[in-house]
């Protein structure tokens, strides 16, 4: 496997960088991905926008705040990325109560960060609704290579986030990527509950699955971590999305302390990425 990198290389130089040796070989039988980061960049900018909405909402429920919120915000959207939004919002909520506050509903929270996300990404699903031509800047590089190179071995793919369903279903449409997919899984609208470890649990069980033979993709540690504890292989996606190049240090870290056997900047070496997985035939 001479095309693959050594595990001690610098990361600039490794397009698959190794960091647990103990990774699961397979042989795979399923694949999963996050959707935004990892296929998706329509959203890029997302945890700076949570935080200012969450900041927004410190000012008003929690008066006497301190200076500390801005760092306290960035670390609650850090360690929360990957799941439901309503939980994110809901750990702002019990934030707030500790602290002294009046937390108000997470549901209005929630709808106050989005408010503001679609106003920052707008322009992108509007240009994509005109030109759909535009969506290949709004993917991660190489995964719609890397997705119909596992399409046309018969390895199936799930769809797997923590942005709302309907959200990921249109989004994936207008990407073009929907049809990669046999299954999209999602928190719904007004349903609590949702969890990324009670839909893998379903997939596994649903595919007649044992743990090593599902891979999982994603830049979240909420999947890294649920995909490394039921036996299968995580890779981590430290996707620098607004470069599309290179590697997000800080991705790497959070994706490295959850868990991920392997770490890669995006899925432009789809093909030594097959050839780890045993897919290059």
């Amino acid at each position: 496997m001479s095309n693959l990198p050594i595990s001690n290389l610098p990361i600039s130089l490794s397009p698959i960088e190794i960091i647990r040796p103990d990774a699961p070989r397979g042989p795979f039988r399923r694949a999963l991905f996050d959707f935004d980061g990892t296929v998706s960049l329509i959203r890029q900018g997302w945890p700076e926008v949570m935080v200012a909405a969450m900041l927004d909402i410190l000012r008003r429920d929690l008066p006497s705040n301190g200076t500390d919120m801005a760092h306290f915000c960035a670390d609650l959207v850090a360690r929360t990325t990957g799941q439901p939004i309503l939980a994110q919002m809901t750990c702002l909520a019990d934030e707030i109560a500790r602290r002294g506050g009046t937390p108000g509903d997470p549901r209005a929270y929630k709808q106050h960060y989005l408010a503001r996300l679609r106003q920052n990404i707008q322009h992108r699903l509007t240009a994509l609704e005109q030109n759909p031509r535009r969506a290949d800047s709004l993917l991660v590089p190489g995964v719609v290579d890397f997705l119909a190179a596992l399409q046309s071995r018969g390895i199936p793919c799930d769809l797997l986030s923590g942005t709302d369903r309907a959200d990921v279903v249109a989004e994936a449409r207008l990407l073009g990527v929907d049809r990669f997919f046999e299954a999209i899984y999602g928190p719904e609208d007004g349903t609590p509950g949702f969890s990324k470890q009670q839909a893998i649990d379903h997939i596994l069980h649903q595919n007649g699955l044992a743990g090593p033979e599902l891979v999982a993709f994603g830049d979240g540690p909420v999947e890294t971590a649920n995909v490394a504890a039921v036996g299968g292989l995580a890779v981590g996606v430290a996707s620098n999305e607004a470069e599309r190049q290179g590697i997000d240090a800080g991705k790497r870290r959070r994706l490295i302390r959850s868990g991920a056997h392997l770490i890669i900047p995006d899925f432009r070496a789809w093909a030594a990425l097959l050839e780890f997985l045993g897919l290059n035939s």
